[in-house]
């Protein structure tokens, strides 16, 4: 985080801290009601439940990726707020996805589909835990390159959810069957907790020429999500899981490069 976090003064928060926070507030709101519409769809109510439900930990998604934004614009890091996107993001991500899920697929399967659920849930909240018992330690390899470890947790959601966009995209039942569901809930728990280097804001860079046809993409990106979300939002899942092996790829050449650089340092004292 760039700049100073902010201090309480007389164990209050500053007015300007209250903005992201707030934002976080209403992520997290906005993951407890998408729960709400899960419940009110698997009790025999409409599909626009369920779309419903996905909406609102999709806006999650891009409350959370707003609120560090503006608290670094703002300087209004704090502890609290950090303490706080925690928790959103462990409920947001994490459990409201994992409800959703269970009460659209999971509650049939014969055996294992709460279990199935859990294991979203609290893989999420391990890889919280772990961003956060490493966000003041001098050695990370992934973050000090510009890569993340593991599908961070609004990726993950997004990426929960791929049945249910095939569901909505295709009306096919076979994609709300559990013998998928579950064992692809699995996968994309095992992803968030992985140690594979995933692409984050900061490793991206666009050559000047090409920020233009950037900007032109971002809004046609934009209105497809409008017009056809779900079949958007598939292209979306399917392009982040096809940039993961050349994630791994980029980090590994970052490894070397920084190997090749220590061994030079090392023979150069010697």
């Amino acid at each position: 985080m760039s700049g100073e976090p902010v201090t309480a003064r007389h164990g209050g928060l500053p007015f300007r801290a209250l903005a992201p926070n707030a934002i976080t507030a209403m992520a997290l709101c906005f993951g407890l009601t998408g729960v709400r519409y899960a419940i009110s769809a698997a009790g025999a109510g409409p599909i626009a439940h369920w779309e419903i439900a996905l909406a609102c930990i999709i806006i999650a998604g891009v409350l959370d990726g707003m609120d560090g934004r503006i608290a670094r614009l703002l300087r209004a890091q704090s502890k609290f707020g950090a303490e706080l996107d925690s928790l959103s993001d462990n409920i947001a991500f994490g459990v409201a996805p994992a409800l959703i899920l269970f009460l659209w697929s999971l509650q049939y399967a014969p055996r294992f589909g709460w279990i199935a659920a859990l294991a979203l849930a609290v893989c999420c909240a391990l890889r919280l835990a772990r961003f956060n018992a490493r966000i003041d330690a001098d050695e990370q390899p992934h973050k000090s390159a510009g890569f993340l470890t593991g599908v961070p947790a609004p990726a993950g959601a997004g990426l929960a959810f791929v049945p249910i966009y095939l569901w909505l995209v295709s009306g096919q039942e076979i994609f709300r069957d559990w013998v998928v569901v579950m064992p692809w809930a699995l996968f994309i728990a095992m992803l968030m907790i992985s140690n594979v280097a995933t692409y984050s804001w900061s490793s991206l860079r666009l050559k000047p020429s090409y920020r233009i046809v950037a900007l032109a993409g971002v809004g046609l990106l934009a209105a497809a999500l409008i017009t056809n979300p779900w079949f958007t939002l598939l292209v979306i899942c399917a392009g982040y899981l096809l940039l993961v092996p050349f994630s791994i790829a980029s980090y590994a050449r970052v490894k070397r490069r920084r190997r090749a650089t220590s061994a030079g340092a090392a023979d150069a004292a010697s």
